[in-house]
């Protein structure tokens, strides 16, 4: 499915992407293209992305096309899914001690239509941290890999 979202194959395209892209919420899907959990999610991104499209962009990023990001929003599970807003990270409080990235796939289309809306509404008012609105129960549940440090 992901054959019908762009892709951006280097550090330079993110750069990019994220810079130019005004007034959207900038959806970054890091993750890989034969990965059964990452083609789940691009379904869900591919379905949604026209419903979408005056309030987000949809890319897809590859993880190993891509270390420095990578490395930088510690993504150790695959898909990880991060939100930009006018060149500025956006967070997301899921009810989990990450709030930097969405880590898993949507359990419904409907779920990532309502995160979108809630970061762009957000987002225009100026905040750099919502409030996920997902049923908790629907939110996937990883430990942190520095727990207990």
């Amino acid at each position: 499915m992901s054959l019908f979202l762009p892709k951006l194959k280097c550090k330079k395209d993110i750069d990019e992407v994220i810079k130019s892209v005004a007034e959207k919420v900038v959806v970054l899907r890091f993750g890989r293209d034969e990965d059964s959990v990452c083609l789940q999610l691009d379904e869900i991104l591919s379905k949604t992305a026209h419903d979408l499209s005056n309030m987000a962009s949809i890319y897809i990023v590859d993880v190993d096309k891509a270390p420095i990001y990578t490395r930088y929003f510690d993504i150790s599970y695959i898909p990880s899914t991060v939100f930009f807003f006018n060149g500025q990270h956006m967070k997301v409080d899921y009810g989990s001690p990450d709030h930097t990235k969405f880590v898993g796939s949507f359990k419904t289309k409907q779920d990532f239509i309502d995160l979108i809306e809630v970061i762009y509404r957000g987002a225009m008012r100026g905040k750099m941290i919502v409030q996920s609105p997902i049923d908790p129960q629907n939110i996937p549940k990883y430990d942190l890999l520095y727990h207990g440090i």
